[in-house]
C-alpha cells in the first residue's frame, strides 16, 4: 500500500526506462489498484508487464470493495499476486480462498503468482515448515490443470524475511524451492515442474540478488521494499551486469 497514482506513474516510468535493453529478464510491476490505469499508460509499448496485488474470486456481485478478474483484464493486467503473506495474516485468507482466487484468475487469462511461506516460529520448530509449505502449494493448485501450472509462478516468501532485513541464505531458499518443485512434480509431472517459475521473496535487494539468483532452483524474485525506489529496483533487474 504505497504510492498515489501520480507517484506510481513516475516510478513506473523510471523502471520502464531503466529496464530498457535488459536481456533474459522478465520485468513485472504490481502497483495498487488505484494506480493500475496510470501505470498501464506508462508501460504501453514497453517490455515491462503489468500485474495486480490481489483479485477476488467472483466476476461481479455484492462484494463491496473487491476487484474482479474482468476489471483487471480490462486495464491490461496480465499477472496477479495471490495469497501474499500479508493477505493471509491481516485479512485471514485461507488456503481455500487462495485456491478460489487462483482458479478465478486463470479462468480469465490472468497468470497467478501464488505466494507460500512459513513464519519464524514455524521455521524454528524443525522440519514442520516443510509440511506447511507443501500444504500451501497443494491447496493453491487444487483443480488447476498442468498446463496452467506450467505457465504460472509460485513465490516462496518466508514470512520472517519480509520487510525485516533478514534474508534466507541462498542455500536455505534453494532448499525450499526444491521442495516446492518436488510437490509440483508429484502432482503434475516433471515437465510441468521444470516449466514452473519459482520466485524468492524476502528482503531481496541489489546486494543479495546476484547470490540468490546463482542458485539453479531460484528462477526470479518477488521484490518488496526495494521496488519502491527505481534505482534499487533497476539495479536488481540488471543483476547480471
Amino acid at each position: 500500500m504505497h504510492t498515489t497514482a501520480e507517484e506510481a506513474r513516475a516510478l513506473a516510468r523510471a523502471v520502464r526506462d531503466g529496464a530498457a535493453g535488459v536481456e533474459n529478464v522478465e520485468v513485472l510491476v504490481c502497483p495498487p489498484f488505484t494506480a493500475l490505469a496510470a501505470v498501464a499508460h506508462e508501460l504501453a509499448s514497453s517490455a515491462v508487464k503489468l500485474g495486480a496485488q490481489d483479485v477476488f474470486y467472483e466476476d461481479k456481485g455484492a462484494f463491496t470493495g473487491e476487484v474482479s478478474p474482468p476489471m483487471l483484464t480490462a486495464l491490461g493486467v496480465e499477472y496477479v499476486i495471490v495469497g501474499h503473506s500479508e493477505r493471509r495474516r491481516y485479512f485471514h485468507e485461507t488456503d481455500d480462498v487462495v485456491n478460489k482466487k487462483v482458479r478465478a484468475a486463470l479462468a480469465h487469462g490472468l497468470i497467478p503468482i501464488v505466494c507460500v511461506g512459513e513464519k519464524l516460529e514455524e521455521r524454528e520448530a524443525g522440519d514442520g515448515w516443510k509440511d506447511l509449505v507443501r500444504g500451501q502449494v497443494k491447496a493453491a493448485l487444487t483443480r488447476v490443470s498442468a498446463a496452467h501450472v506450467a505457465k504460472g509462478a509460485v513465490a516462496y516468501e518466508p514470512v520472517w524475511a519480509i520487510g525485516t532485513g533478514r534474508t534466507a541464505t541462498p542455500a536455505a531458499a534453494a532448499e525450499a524451492h526444491a521442495l516446492i518443485r518436488e510437490v509440483v512434480e508429484d502432482a503434475f509431472g516433471r515437465e510441468t515442474a521444470e516449466h514452473l517459475r519459482i520466485l524468492y521473496g524476502g528482503s531481496v535487494n541489489p546486494e543479495n540478488v546476484k547470490e540468490l539468483m546463482a542458485e539453479p532452483e531460484i528462477d526470479g524474485a518477488l521484490v518488496g521494499g526495494a521496488s519502491l525506489e527505481a534505482e534499487s529496483f533497476v539495479a536488481i533487474i540488471h543483476f547480471r551486469e
